[in-house]
């Protein structure tokens, strides 16, 4: 459904130039849940943003169901993958009820029945029509984020690209929105690619996992090795250490990989 091929991204020209991804490849199967992780700055949020098309690529090609895309979508496209993004509080309009929220993206693209599709989507992600015509900062973080998940499947789509969409939120309420996401995966038959820092969320989320650091993909996992540890790099095997906690033995060993 998603694919990859040496993909570069690099931001600036000439001295100033930031090489941010680099010759990146990877596939994620239809119905997947794909994982990406690496240390903040590891360039796994630009490459979900070059799939969305929010930022231009260099060099390689992002391949849709089997098209190539471009910088340039047709709505067609755009509809049939969507982006949940980190901050909810961020990437919802602030003068905006959640009833003008859901109500854009189905004017955009011509859908009919917006009364009926606002309020099934609302129950799909557990909310009820109390919240239609409240504003952003009038409902908590995880009702945010309930919101922002409803924008993105409205269109029905069939990929949903996750940028780190928990880490914003409180530890209790973070379990529920990954549940959410488990269940709408099932029922909906999505396709997920998820960027994440934390290696428990992509291990509950995801089956294939893709490491990243400094731009590059160093290496590709199973959930079953991020379980057991076994890994063939080094900095994956770093990184699986930094995941379990505050160990000052272990930082002390920790070191820079180029």
């Amino acid at each position: 459904m998603i694919s990859l091929q040496g993909v570069n991204v690099v931001f600036g020209k000439a001295v100033s130039a930031v090489h941010a991804v680099k010759d990146a490849s990877l596939h994620v199967a239809g119905g997947q849940s794909y994982g990406l992780v690496g240390e903040s700055g590891s360039g796994k949020s630009t490459v979900l943003r070059a799939i969305a098309g929010l930022c231009p690529v260099s060099s390689g090609t992002i391949s849709i169901d089997g098209t190539v895309v471009g910088p340039k979508r047709a709505k067609s496209q755009l509809r049939r993958m969507q982006m949940v993004f980190q901050d909810p509080f961020g990437s919802l309009h602030p003068r905006h009820t959640v009833n003008e929220i859901l109500e854009e993206p189905l004017r955009i693209h011509g859908f009919g029945d917006v009364e009926d599709r606002i309020t099934r989507m609302l129950a799909q992600v557990g909310l009820d029509t109390r919240f239609r015509f409240r504003y952003p900062h009038q409902i908590s973080g995880g009702q945010r984020q309930r919101v922002a998940i409803a924008r993105s499947l409205i269109l029905e789509p069939e990929i949903l690209l996750l940028d780190e969409p928990t880490s914003a939120l409180d530890v209790s309420i973070q379990a529920e929105i990954l549940n959410l996401l488990v269940e709408l995966r099932e029922t909906s038959g999505l396709t997920y690619l998820m960027v994440s820092h934390d290696l428990s969320v992509v291990g509950h989320m995801c089956d294939r996992i893709s490491v990243m650091n400094k731009g590059k993909i160093v290496e590709e996992i199973s959930d079953r090795q991020l379980f057991d540890g076994n890994f063939a790099e080094d900095y994956t095997r770093q990184l699986w250490v930094a995941s379990k906690g505050y160990d000052a033995d272990a930082i002390r060993r920790f070191r820079d990989f180029a």
